[in-house]
């Protein structure tokens, strides 16, 4: 029976895929460092986290019963990708599975911003009545920047424009633009635009310290800023100092730098106490629909790479699935992309007596994948015999 290790409050249907699939599995509701990390996962072959969860080259060296790591949300710069495809560990996300919930927090952010109905509600909640019109305004006529046009900057786009805002996108790769939005040449071309500016750029190395105290000061004075992507895009520092001065009217942060691990942890950040500043726990994708729709949808799919060796949608390995036939034996070899593999493959399999039904080949940079389908059982060794190979890294019998 494999077993899995779920981390960080995964939807409780995450569990119940897996149970159903003949895991073993064990929960804990918070991160782990390390060395805890490491400690337990001890005998583990499948691990299931959220953003906290650093699975780093170190937890990957020490694990070598972990086979997949899900992880339960859009990102994974918590996790060496190139790492775990070297050592043979698929890694599935959810692309799509929160999209709608962070785009719906961000025009709640941008109505709420713009109206400044933070301040309002501070104020109230003080006992002061303060019935006034000023610096509040409708987001109909105003443009909204958006820099990163993905699945959550498109579907952002077309809900802005649905609220009468004109839209103006930057990425650095050719997007197609939706409805009546307008592509920017350049960030500060974008930035002298906006009266909203909203981040929704992915997790690569290249993206941290995007958006420092430069390209606060290239925005219009009076603007607003949202960052509901990375917490090391933003510099909360320059947010501060714009605040302060003025020159931004508002601004939402739903990720940070440096995050908690665990719920009720205590949380530290220079934007605590700053009027009209939304700060919000990295709960831009967190509504119970999206958990649990990012719960079934990984779970789904390691629980297919385990069951049948599928790694559609795999983040690291080469993405390949072979229909399933009654009565086969499958092989599933994960191998360095060099020359003569799949001939190396068949010839050995031949040797053996194996008949080959069905077979794919995929690769992705240094790493191919073969799935074989057998006519007949594939004995132990032309298994030994293939898990010997030099360009061999990770072999498994699947039926």
């Amino acid at each position: 029976m494999p077993k899995a290790l779920l981390l960080e409050n995964l939807h409780p249907q995450a569990r119940s895929i897996l149970e159903a699939a003949g895991f073993d599995v064990t929960t804990r509701t918070g991160a782990l460092d390390e060395s805890e990390l490491i400690e337990a996962l001890e005998g583990v072959h499948l691990l299931g986290i959220r953003s906290k969860t650093q699975v780093t080259q170190t937890v990957l060296e020490n694990a070598p019963d972990l086979v997949s790591v899900g992880a339960y949300c859009i990102g994974t710069n918590q996790i060496d990708l190139a790492g775990a495809a070297h050592r043979g560990i698929a890694t599935f996300n959810a692309p799509f599975s929160n999209t709608r919930s962070v785009v719906e927090v961000a025009i709640a952010d941008i109505i709420s911003l713009t109206r400044r109905l933070t301040v309002f509600n501070a104020e109230m909640h003080d006992g002061i009545w303060n019935k006034s019109a000023t610096g509040a305004h409708e987001v109909r006529g105003r443009t909204l920047g958006i820099i990163g046009y993905g699945n959550i900057g498109t579907q952002l786009s077309v809900l802005a424009e649905n609220l009468g805002m004109r839209v103006v996108f930057y990425d650095t790769a050719e997007k197609l633009a939706l409805g009546n939005a307008r592509r920017m040449d350049t960030l500060d071309e974008l930035l002298e635009t906006a009266d909203v500016v909203t981040l929704h750029v992915d997790g690569r190395a290249g993206n941290a310290g995007l958006f420092g105290a430069k390209q606060i000061a290239r925005m219009k004075p009076g603007a607003i800023l949202l960052n509901l992507s990375r917490g090391f895009v933003v510099d909360p520092a320059s947010v501060r100092d714009a605040i302060v001065s003025g020159h931004l009217s508002g601004a939402a942060i739903d990720v940070f730098p440096v995050e908690p691990k665990r719920k009720g942890d205590p949380f530290e950040s220079e934007l605590r106490g700053l009027p009209n500043v939304i700060l919000t726990p990295h709960t831009g994708g967190s509504t119970e629909e999206a958990q649990e729709a990012i719960g079934i949808f990984v779970s789904n799919k390691v629980r297919d790479y385990f069951a049948t060796g599928s790694t559609t949608l795999s983040v690291n390995l080469p993405n390949l699935a072979l229909d399933t036939t009654p009565g086969v034996h499958r092989v599933a070899y994960l191998h360095r992309n060099v020359p003569g593999v799949l001939a190396a493959v068949n010839a050995t399999l031949a040797e053996h007596g194996v008949n080959i039904e069905g077979q794919l080949l995929a690769t992705r940079g240094e790493i191919g994948y073969v799935v074989t389908d057998a006519g007949s059982p594939v004995d132990e060794a032309a298994i030994a015999a293939l898990r010997s190979r030099p360009e061999s890294v990770r072999l498994r019998l699947l039926s």
